[in-house]
């Protein structure tokens, strides 16, 4: 409760300094689209997918930086003023950026825009309030492009033509990765198909490709690594006889290596969740992600 105190006073802070900022800015210029929007959105994973319907019509900003959590990040003077300056701000959704998104719109007109809606809720277990990781599925992939796509068409008329030539490559290419992801799936046996990682973010890919998902914790920001979450999923590995557990790119490994460890099996590999990854890691976009991750959990997976 004390983090929860002290994290609220940060954000009080943090308003109030940008509100003081703002008033004593001279410049109060509004944002046009003579030359395409102006778009910041919240994490990276939403960035890229932006960037391919936008295509050079607009520029595209996020806030929270590749390798720190969205769902705690906590924002600093300048995130505020990115958003105020912009025609549009693109969100998640799903609870993931809803304290983000109360302090924006107490700081900002810019209008908010949740890209996940219509995707079927999938509960975070033991709570009422919906998992958010909605994108990492690329069926709900094609479905946030579909909700970009008609809210910048909405926003720009003239961009019209652009966006939608964009979109329509960027959803065969999604439709390619889903394809992809079946076929390759497949070398993994049915007992197998069990993706085990510390936040338990892949609900929605394993309903949609038939894997069971499980977490030491739900989710992040209620991030515990307890002995009994931990001892739990080293009896659910020792128990199933799958050949390996993952990390993931922005959590301390430090709990899956106590899992592995005390369950005999492999970290298989890393894979990417809540950011895209670094130049170089081979996940830099949000298709080349869904790509590594699938590899490495074959890789891990399918092994007898």
């Amino acid at each position: 409760m004390m983090l929860k105190g002290l994290k609220g006073l940060f954000m009080f802070f943090v308003i109030m300094t940008f509100v003081v900022g703002c008033s004593n800015d001279e410049d109060t210029s509004e944002v046009t689209t003579e030359d395409g929007l102006t778009i910041t959105t919240s994490f990276s994973v939403l960035a890229d997918m932006i960037e391919n319907v936008v295509g050079e019509r607009g520029s595209v900003e996020y806030i929270v930086p590749i390798g720190e959590e969205p769902h705690e990040y906590e924002p600093v003077p300048s995130n505020f003023a990115r958003v105020s300056d912009s025609d549009v701000f693109y969100i998640n959704g799903l609870g993931l950026e809803e304290w983000l998104e109360k302090i924006v719109s107490n700081v900002s007109d810019t209008p908010i825009v949740e890209l996940s809606e219509g995707v079927e809720e999938i509960p975070l277990v033991g709570e009422d309030e919906p998992d958010p990781h909605g994108w990492l599925s690329p069926k709900n992939g094609e479905m946030y492009v579909e909700n970009l796509l008609n809210d910048l068409i909405e926003r720009d008329p003239d961009g019209e033509e652009i966006y939608r030539e964009n979109a329509e490559a960027y959803l065969a290419d999604l439709s390619e990765l889903d394809s992809w992801i079946t076929e390759q799936i497949d070398s993994i046996p049915e007992e197998h198909k069990v993706i085990i990682v510390s936040e338990n973010a892949f609900k929605y890919f394993g309903k949609d490709y038939g894997f069971q998902t499980e977490g030491i914790w739900e989710i992040n920001s209620h991030e515990e690594g307890t002995s009994q979450q931990i001892n739990r999923i080293i009896d659910l590995v020792s128990d199933s006889g799958i050949p390996a557990v993952f990390v993931e790119s922005t959590v301390d490994q430090r709990y899956m290596e106590m899992v592995a460890e005390n369950s005999g099996v492999e970290i298989a590999g890393e894979v990417f969740t809540d950011a895209i990854g670094e130049e170089g890691s081979g996940a830099e976009t949000y298709i080349d992600m869904i790509r590594h991750n699938v590899e490495v959990f074959v890789d891990g997976l399918a092994s007898n």
